[in-house]
């Protein structure tokens, strides 16, 4: 069966970048695989990602979890998202660390330390600040009495402590020294309460490149690690991992004056070529860029003309010799000319992490080791 369209993914990219970040920094990386690995795919990152120096993985849940174990990967991982009602046996059996962010968690984790005899490694999350996750500040200092006495007691190893940071990527950084300050705060206290944790972390990528004194022990790496610059109008070297393309199904010469798709909200100022296209928003193309998006093709940036369906676009590429079979690039890493995931971000009032992970399912993923992906060629 032939391929319409797919995400060719560069995995050197990933290694690259973990690298980056492990090399400028001196601190060891947690790449952060969660969401597929931001699209990308969770265990095909998590390899690239080690090969770069990545010490740790971060997963968002336990199904994330214990997939990447499934699948063979035997280095460190982190979970922070569970219902109330998890177990956390298999977790524990797998030996996944788990975040905790209320007595009542580590109670529970507790409780599946002494069902499985196996010593629980937890990270106590703190909020300082993002008011998310995390224990608030006015209940601190039971948190870590708790935590203290349950790992005297042997059932759990307070391994790592840690919070997260609400706009290091903002130009002004607005709050980022108050929730340093908190976070000090916070790793005083665990300290008068008996607890000295191996890993102290609070970095994410913007953080971990800008603000070295969030830096400690560990980075939790997510954008970043699949290339797309942290802080817009700063760039350190990363390599963009996806390219999204199709071919092009179908083109047709239409005079000016022609209504283009659901509403007729495009109409051709002149006599045009349009190409039809195989991604629609089921596969990730944001409904909300119609009308200011582009692709490109044939070296060329082509406007999405009109609204994005649900499963295909119809390109306007004026007088370009396109046919059946050519590639239109959604996004990729914008050395060719190409959109990138930032520019379909602003497109979309969004940010790159909402593109990435959106790209489908149905998007059959590619990988390849090298900076130069392979395009279809004409059928």
């Amino acid at each position: 069966m032939a391929t319409m369209a797919e995400a060719v993914v560069d995995l050197d990219a990933i290694t690259h970048n973990a690298k980056v970040f492990a090399d400028r920094t001196g601190t060891g990386v947690m790449a952060m695989v969660k969401a597929n690995g931001f699209g990308h795919g969770a265990t095909q990152a998590a390899r690239a990602a080690l090969a770069g120096g990545a010490t740790w993985l971060g997963a968002s849940n336990a199904a994330e979890a214990l997939a990447l174990r499934a699948d063979g990967i035997t280095a460190p991982i982190l979970i922070w998202l569970y219902p109330p009602s998890e177990t956390f046996e298999k977790l524990l059996l797998a030996g996944i660390d788990v975040s905790v962010g209320s007595v009542e968690s580590l109670d529970a984790v507790a409780d599946a330390a002494r069902a499985t005899l196996h010593v629980a490694n937890v990270h106590l999350k703190v909020d300082t600040g993002m008011s998310r996750g995390g224990v608030p500040a006015a209940e601190w200092n039971p948190f870590f009495d708790r935590a203290s006495a349950l790992h005297d007691e042997g059932v759990l190893r307070v391994r790592g402590i840690w919070s997260h940071l609400a706009n290091a990527e903002e130009p002004e950084m607005p709050g980022i020294h108050d929730q340093l300050a908190a976070f000090d705060r916070a790793r005083r206290q665990s300290a008068d309460a008996g607890l000295d944790p191996e890993f102290v972390h609070l970095a994410n990528s913007a953080a971990a490149l800008r603000v070295p004194e969030t830096r400690f022990d560990l980075l939790r790496i997510g954008i970043g690690l699949y290339g797309v610059e942290p802080v817009p109008d700063m760039t350190h070297g990363l390599k963009p991992a996806m390219t999204v393309q199709a071919q092009v199904l179908l083109t047709k010469r239409v005079p000016a004056g022609t209504g283009v798709g659901y509403g007729h909200d495009y109409v051709t100022e002149h006599e045009t070529t349009l190409a039809l296209v195989p991604l629609g928003f089921a596969d990730g193309v944001p409904r909300q860029a119609g009308g200011v998006a582009a692709f490109q093709v044939g070296g060329e940036r082509c406007p999405v003309a009109g609204r994005v369906a649900m499963d295909q676009v119809v390109l306007d590429v004026g007088d370009l010799p396109v046919q059946p079979g050519d590639v239109a690039v959604m996004f990729g890493p914008g050395t060719d000319g190409e959109p990138t995931a930032r520019e379909w971000a602003e497109w979309a009032d969004t940010n790159p992490n909402d593109i990435l992970t959106g790209i489908g399912a149905r998007v059959p993923r590619r990988y390849e080791h090298g900076s130069e992906h392979g395009r279809y060629e004409r059928a």
